[in-house]
């Protein structure tokens, strides 16, 4: 039971600042790819101390987190869509007009 609340405090020490994360979140998807791309190089060239490595792993790991948030965004919205989309074709030819009797 201690090595679980030990555990649960360890997993909320985070090096990014509020800052960082809030830039983060303002990100395009394009954006966020990118900054993730550089930051994994910079993880895998190496030569980074301990705790620059783990301040770049958080970067990392917000930014796939952001561009995932994003990415699920616009997967709600084509499926949204499709629906949409469907659900008109299948009443494609249903409506009645009403017809003049004159004509």
């Amino acid at each position: 039971m201690a090595s679980q609340s030990k555990k649960d405090k360890n997993t909320d020490i985070s090096t990014l600042t509020s800052e960082e994360l809030k830039r983060i979140d303002a990100l395009s998807y394009e954006n966020a790819r990118d900054e993730l791309i550089e930051v994994v190089k910079k993880l895998e060239s190496g030569g980074l101390n301990l705790q620059d490595s783990l301040h770049q792993w958080e970067i990392g790991q917000a930014l796939a987190k952001r561009a995932q948030f994003l990415l699920d965004q616009v997967r709600e919205k084509l499926e949204e869509a499709q629906q949409n989309q469907a659900s008109a074709g299948a009443n494609a030819g249903t409506q009645i007009e009403s017809v003049d009797p004159k004509l």
